[in-house]
């Protein structure tokens, strides 16, 4: 089990798959929206949770106060369970719409319309960078002016290629974790 550490749901419980995933630990998430938290870039704002997993890292935003998630995975039965738990944490008067689809990450992004404020990828560590770099071209497109991408790898992998239209701000390590922070390029 994890939780959800601030916000209209702090210290909800929520689920996670029995297999095939690493969800994100608490201290690697706190990190996350401390320094979200200090842009002003989860309030009112439209995420995109890709590999969404438990759906922690979107479900956390909602309950912090982004007005849409959208959870990607292929399997959402767990992040279904979750979205819903904090759908009934959340104020009756500005709710939160949280979205789940059961598409694959690259499928999702070729047939999306939408634009994104905050976008959060945590791909499986055995993805290949050739996918990785395939899904980051495709995200281009779907990032709003000032967006922001919080993208997860293990710090034993090499670093991404990044797309035309993408650059990295800064790269941080906790532990096993390496944390990619990007934005549009000017």
């Amino acid at each position: 089990m994890t939780r959800i550490i601030a916000g209209f749901a702090g210290s909800l419980t929520i689920a996670v798959p029995g297999f095939g995933t690493r969800p994100t630990s608490d201290r690697v998430r706190e990190a996350i929206f401390s320094a979200l938290e200090a842009r002003d870039a989860i309030d009112g704002m439209r995420v995109l949770d890709l590999y969404s997993g438990s759906g922690a890292l979107g479900l956390e935003a909602a309950s912090r106060g982004a007005a849409h998630v959208t959870l990607v995975d292929r399997v959402i039965q767990t992040s279904k369970v979750n979205a819903a738990k904090i759908l009934r944490q959340a104020p009756k008067a500005t709710p939160p719409i949280i979205v789940t689809t059961g598409q694959p990450v690259q499928a999702f992004l070729n047939s999306s319309l939408d634009t994104w404020d905050l976008v959060f990828m945590d791909p499986p560590y055995d993805l290949g960078l050739p996918e990785l770099t395939h899904n980051l071209e495709a995200l281009v497109a779907r990032l709003a002016p000032g967006a922001v991408v919080v993208l997860e790898r293990s710090s034993r992998t090499p670093a991404p290629e990044w797309p035309e239209g993408l650059e990295l701000e800064k790269r941080k390590t906790y532990g096993d974790t390496a944390l990619y922070w990007v934005s549009l390029s000017d």
